[in-house]
């Protein structure tokens, strides 16, 4: 159960990095007009990548719940993160892009990481927690929806920071979410708060991060979202959830956590393939 919950969340790492080089293809070979134009979602699904991307989305985020159903939070999020090596190996080839000596060294330094971190993780069941601890989780939710909407009125850096911060919290709120979630049966699903933690942090980080790479740097963004993403909810697993290592592997999850989160914070500028459409005018 372990190896396959493990090849799950690499699998939805290599579907969310995938899909990145497929949509920024679509991009590139898709006219847009100066400005803001709502037409430009309707040219990119003409495109088939863009199409193929956005279904590998579907299925890595499928993947990743699936996943954190019996691993570890800090293992899958880790694992999440890696899809950046995933968008750099597959940019060389695609989008023609070359990497550093040091960007080869930081994809093989997530690669060694993930091993390690698949080494060391044990079998763990869904959390069960009180409908407190689930309503605690969505009062979070509303907490950084608010504090996203103020960082938006920032300037520079600190918006792409704060933008980029509010947006990794809230995928790491959607993991936690799902770790706790009790039964997959639809109607079960209806009427648990943490399903709801899930559809509200995922609306709220995918608005944050959009906005924050269409005003500001991306490197910077993404790299905040990586920290946060992953640090916070393996905090919480750890501390709150009970997730833990096989014995005497504590050591090998922890390199293995800071080499996966190390390599993908060096592979930051991957997390939106820049996109050169032809412009077309208005």
């Amino acid at each position: 159960m372990v190896v396959l919950s493990l090849l799950g969340a690499i699998g939805a790492a290599v579907c969310f990095g995938v899909a990145s080089v497929l949509q920024a293809v679509a991009a590139r070979s898709t006219s847009v007009a100066a400005g803001i134009d709502p037409r430009l979602l309707v040219r990119l699904l003409r495109q088939w990548p863009f199409v193929l991307g956005t279904g590998l989305d579907i299925l890595g985020f499928m993947a990743e719940l699936a996943a954190l159903r019996s691993l570890p939070l800090f293992v899958v999020q880790a694992a999440v993160a890696a899809n950046l090596a995933v968008t750099a190996v597959v940019a060389v080839r695609v989008l023609h892009v070359r990497l550093s000596g040091q960007e080869w060294t930081a994809v093989a330094a997530v690669c060694a990481g993930l091993a390690m971190l698949g080494l060391s993780a044990g079998h763990e069941n869904p959390a069960t927690v009180s409908l407190r601890f689930k309503l605690v989780l969505l009062g979070c939710v509303a907490v950084i929806a608010v504090a996203g909407v103020l960082a938006g009125r920032l300037r520079g850096r600190a918006r792409s920071v704060a933008l980029g911060l509010a947006a990794g919290l809230g995928f790491g709120f959607v993991a936690i979410g799902a770790r706790v979630v009790k039964s997959l049966y639809p109607l079960d699903l209806l009427r648990d708060p943490a399903m709801y933690v899930v559809a509200a942090g995922g609306l709220v980080a995918f608005l944050f991060f959009a906005t924050a790479l269409q005003r500001g740097s991306v490197t910077m963004t993404t790299a905040t979202v990586v920290v946060a993403e992953t640090l916070m909810p393996a905090i919480v697993g750890v501390l709150l959830l009970d997730d833990g290592t096989r014995a005497g592997f504590l050591w090998v999850a922890v390199v293995g956590f800071a080499l996966a989160v190390a390599g993908a914070l060096a592979l930051a500028r991957f997390g939106e393939p820049s996109a050169e459409p032809e412009r077309v005018s208005a």
